[in-house]
């Protein structure tokens, strides 16, 4: 969504903690690009999780004075950037910054190996969650990425927000005159998207399931992945795919399997807008953006059983692509561009 903006601002600088061009596909190799002072120590690029309790400090030094709007986009500590009073300063929240709220248990979990670190870190989580509390009321308005997103705006810094959903080009992806026989997953291969959840349901079946995407998991998914069908496997781990090749795998596969709760989530929106339905945990965003029976099918429960009672019960042919497609529609850049221009328009003093 970066792009997006860059497209909408084309002459606007990006003030960012940390910057990689290669990380980033050279992507904004032509923007005025400004780091924080974390970029000069050594291997902070690759490390940046041990950095959270500098992480304020650099971003209230972006001198940000010549500006009369500023969009922070972030999910922990753009927007906490301190502006001038005849700056209007819009936040684009992708979540209140999770490892301080309702995922701190979980990231206090990932310090188990080191006693002594884990030890000193809820002090400092207790100070994060004031200063993220504070950085809070520094934003004039937010605009949250799902309606989800938006109660937990409220839950967390008690502001109210507007929902624009995130930006997909919809124009990439097509429909195919040809749906093969296998179901698709994409996505990056790490815990909470619950890859193994669909690979040991599709163990059990043994139908057709491809898998694009890398991440910590995949060597634990790919022993997970046992079953063989006419000595073959029926579960295929195609890895990273490049965005030319993306879309015909999205167009001619039955439906793209999405287990994890996001808190908007991508995958189904680039999977309808190829006129492919989707079979979704019945959670966060994909509430707004799958409509059942019309896009796709929910399941209930983060459970093989949940998920094989629909399996069992879809039917492709029960879903009209064009249909679908239309349903993709409602999420795409252009409109994106259009609510922002809008809410911006609205907002001049």
């Amino acid at each position: 969504m970066l792009g997006t903006f860059c497209e909408m601002f084309p002459r606007a600088p990006i003030f960012t903690l940390l910057y990689d061009e290669k990380l980033t596909g050279r992507a904004f190799a032509d923007r005025r690009i400004y780091t924080s002072f974390l970029q000069k120590i050594p291997g902070a690029k690759y490390y940046h999780r041990w950095l959270p309790m500098l992480m304020p400090l650099a971003v209230e030094q972006f001198d940000l004075s010549a500006f009369d709007l500023v969009i922070s986009n972030s999910a922990s500590f753009a927007k906490g950037v301190i502006t001038k009073t005849h700056t209007r300063h819009f936040s684009y929240c992708m979540t209140p910054t999770r490892f301080l709220w309702d995922g701190s248990h979980k990231y206090l979990d990932e310090f188990q190996q080191s006693g002594l670190i884990k030890k000193f870190v809820p002090p400092f989580l207790s100070y994060l969650r004031m200063w993220d509390q504070e950085a809070s009321a520094r934003v004039d308005r937010f605009v949250a990425i799902s309606e989800f997103i938006r109660k937990r705006i409220k839950k967390y810094y008690q502001r109210e927000a507007e929902v624009i959903h995130p930006p997909v080009d919809t124009s990439k992806f097509k429909i195919s005159g040809q749906v093969d026989d296998y179901f698709l997953m994409v996505g990056r291969l790490v815990p909470y998207k619950r890859f193994d959840l669909a690979v040991e349901v599709f163990n059990q079946l043994g139908w057709p399931l491809k898998i694009i995407g890398d991440g910590p998991e995949k060597k634990h998914l790919q022993k997970l992945a046992l079953r063989r069908t006419q000595g073959r496997p029926n579960i295929e781990f195609i890895g990273l795919v490049s965005d030319y090749l993306l879309p015909a795998y999205y167009s001619r596969a039955k439906a793209i399997i999405f287990p994890q709760e996001e808190d908007f989530g991508i995958v189904p929106v680039e999977a309808m807008a190829s006129g492919r339905p989707v079979i979704a945990f019945r959670a966060g965003g994909s509430l707004e953006t799958i409509k059942e029976g019309e896009s796709g099918l929910f399941f209930d429960e983060q459970t093989p059983e949940s998920l094989l009672k629909v399996l069992k019960s879809f039917n492709h042919l029960d879903f009209n692509p064009q249909a679908i497609k239309a349903r993709a529609g409602l999420f795409d850049k252009e409109i994106f561009k259009d609510k922002w221009m809008k809410t911006i328009s609205l907002s001049s003093p």
